[in-house]
């Protein structure tokens, strides 16, 4: 997912607090289901990663996955975003804590109900309540970093057979894997998937060979499905292809077409002969048996 600084500069040893972030922003939901992904991870102290967290490096990993880079401690997480009465909280503010008596100690992520997720040196990453006497007797206050219940989910392109048709993500998964790249780094840089996604890592490799560039507003749409015209954009990049003079015309395809040299090219090499009839159909929708004919002659040609 595309990365989002909410750090602001920082001068000397001075930390300024930065902004809400909305847009955007992952779902309530989102955030939720990625928080508690984590119950039963043991807490260690200055723990960052799966194999253990301290407070602020789970609130960190949790922002981290949806996108968002916030400060590595409490403290400093506590001088981030916008201060939140216990009256108006909202799922996804942080909640901080006095449990060493020398002011902002601990953090968690509100969920909702009274209740928060957090890492704690006694129990891990588990869910807490704030009428808890433990917590409520230690309470300092909240802060919203991100506003996650402006967003909207996610909708899904209606009545597309995804057992027919080729999505996006099924596409940057299979072309990745034919041009054996490297997907190992997951930090996407499309706002719409996480680093915890099965595509993350076709998606990174494929943004850095600029095959796929995601629409303006930073969004991969991996649930959506891809056009004969797109697939031809993404093709002709992906394998470097380059003109070879042969004339071929289609006659759905205008020159004034904005896929029209893509389609051209991945004509002239043989890797489509279009649809019959002169015909190439730019706005039809690949269909899996397409990408796999697709791929087979542009790595075979």
């Amino acid at each position: 997912m595309k990365k989002r600084w909410l750090i602001p500069v920082f001068a000397s040893f001075m930390i300024f607090t930065s902004p809400i972030v909305d847009a955007e922003a992952a779902t309530t939901q989102e955030l939720v289901a990625t928080a508690k992904q984590y119950i039963g991870v043991s807490y260690v102290w200055g723990g960052t990663t799966t194999q253990g967290f301290d407070c602020s490096g789970f609130t960190q990993k949790v922002f981290a996955d949806l996108g968002y880079q916030i400060n590595r401690t409490s403290a400093a997480q506590y001088a981030q975003g916008t201060p939140v009465s216990k009256a108006n909280l909202k799922v996804g503010d942080l909640v901080f804590f006095n449990t060493s008596g020398n002011g902002v100690s601990h953090v968690g992520i509100y969920i909702g109900n009274n209740q928060f997720i957090n890492s704690s040196s006694s129990k891990g990453v588990s869910i807490a309540s704030l009428d808890n006497s433990y917590w409520k007797s230690r309470y300092v206050g909240a802060k919203r970093i991100v506003d996650f219940s402006k967003a909207a989910p996610e909708v899904k392109p209606a009545a597309v057979d995804f057992s027919f048709y080729a999505s996006r993500e099924k596409v940057a998964l299979r072309l990745a894997e034919g041009l054996g790249l490297d997907t190992s780094n997951t930090n996407s840089p499309f706002v719409d998937i996480k680093p915890t996604d099965s595509v993350a890592g076709a998606a990174t490799a494929l943004h850095q060979l600029k095959i796929f560039e995601g629409n303006e507003q930073g969004k991969f749409n991996p649930n959506s499905p891809i056009t004969r015209a797109q697939m031809a954009k993404v093709l002709v990049v992906a394998f470097n292809l380059q003109p070879t003079g042969k004339a071929v015309q289609f006659h759905d395809v205008p020159q004034n077409h904005w896929a029209y040299d893509y389609i051209t090219i991945l004509a002239q090499h043989g890797i489509t002969i279009g649809k019959g009839n002169g015909l190439y159909g730019p706005n039809d929708y690949v269909t899996l048996t397409q990408l796999e004919t697709f791929l087979s002659r542009a790595t075979n040609r």
